[in-house]
This record gives C-alpha cells, sequence and structure tokens, in this order.
C-alpha cells in the first residue's frame, strides 16, 4: 500500500502484519504523541482512526491482527481480522515483560513471574493456560507457508524446553 500521503514526523516504530496471502497492513506510532497513522489493507488493521494511542509503548502483529500495549497501565487494543487472532480487550496485561507473535496467535509473558497469557486460534498456540512459564529465558514463535504457527518457550538454566501450536 501507498504511504506517500502520510506524515512521518516524528514517528518512534512501524509495524506490518505478517500476512504472505496478499494485502497485509502497517501502523506507524508516534509514541510521543499518542497518535498513529494506519494503511493497507482495512481487514488486516489497516484502518485505525477510532482507536486511542495515548500512552501506547509497543505495537505488536500476527499474519492479519495488531496489538497495542501500554505497559504501564497494562492495557490493550487489538484489531484487524478478529477470526485470525480474538480479541484482547477482556485481557490484563498488568506486569507483561514481552509479547511474542506467530501467524494467528501471541503470547505476552510476565518474566519476573512467569505468568503467561495466550489468545488467538488455539490450534496456533492461543491457548497456554495449561503450561508453565516459571524460568523461561526465550520464546520463539514461528509462522507456516499457511499462515498458522507454533511458539517454543526455552528455559535455558533448566535446560528444557515447552512447544505447543501447529507443528506440520
Amino acid at each position: 500500500g501507498s504511504c506517500s500521503d502520510l506524515d512521518f514526523e516524528g514517528v518512534t516504530d512501524v509495524v506490518g502484519t505478517k500476512n504472505n496471502e496478499g494485502g497485509g497492513a502497517f501502523v506507524a506510532l508516534n509514541k510521543n504523541a499518542g497518535k498513529a497513522q494506519c494503511w493497507g489493507d482495512s481487514r488486516d488493521g489497516g484502518s485505525c482512526s477510532d482507536l486511542d494511542f495515548d500512552g501506547v509503548t509497543d505495537v505488536y502483529s500476527t499474519s492479519f491482527l495488531f496489538m497495542a500495549l501500554n505497559k504501564n497501565t497494562g492495557k490493550a487494543q487489538c484489531w484487524g481480522r478478529s477470526k485470525a487472532a480474538g480479541s484482547c480487550s477482556d485481557l490484563d496485561f498488568a506486569g507483561v515483560t514481552d509479547v511474542y507473535s506467530n501467524g494467528y496467535a501471541f503470547m505476552a509473558l510476565s518474566k519476573n513471574n512467569g505468568k503467561a497469557q495466550c489468545w488467538g486460534s488455539s490450534w496456533s498456540g492461543g491457548s497456554c493456560s495449561d503450561l508453565d512459564f516459571e524460568g523461561v529465558t526465550d520464546v520463539v514463535g514461528t509462522k507456516n507457508n499457511e499462515g498458522g504457527g507454533a511458539f517454543v518457550a526455552l528455559n535455558k538454566n533448566a535446560g528444557k524446553a515447552q512447544c505447543w501450536g501447529d507443528s506440520r
């Protein structure tokens, strides 16, 4: 999508969806002004004029969805194709230190207490409530060519890992 008519003055971050099926969208965030511009396929999050970016500290993406997080308040907004990774409005992100994503799911981790929340497509790792993340040092989210994905959570100190999601 064309961005030649957008103003990038003060932009601190640019994030794009990871869509390999055509389409796709982008977000240009100005953290200092609390504003963002979105463009591209509106189904994939290319329209965000009705969202409030005041206090947003980070923006993350899957293949078809964005998440704007305020780590200071623990509040987040998700937009794009909701069927691809669902809503995050009911989740509490207080204490989250890291967010990971793959094709259709997100994982929000607090390395301080080993707590995590996963949402999105359960077959792509959007469900992780039965896993223990105590001591996790690294997480990797992968995306396969069909748009799914999986996660690996590694505890380097214990020499253990947990894997969940689509293993195709």
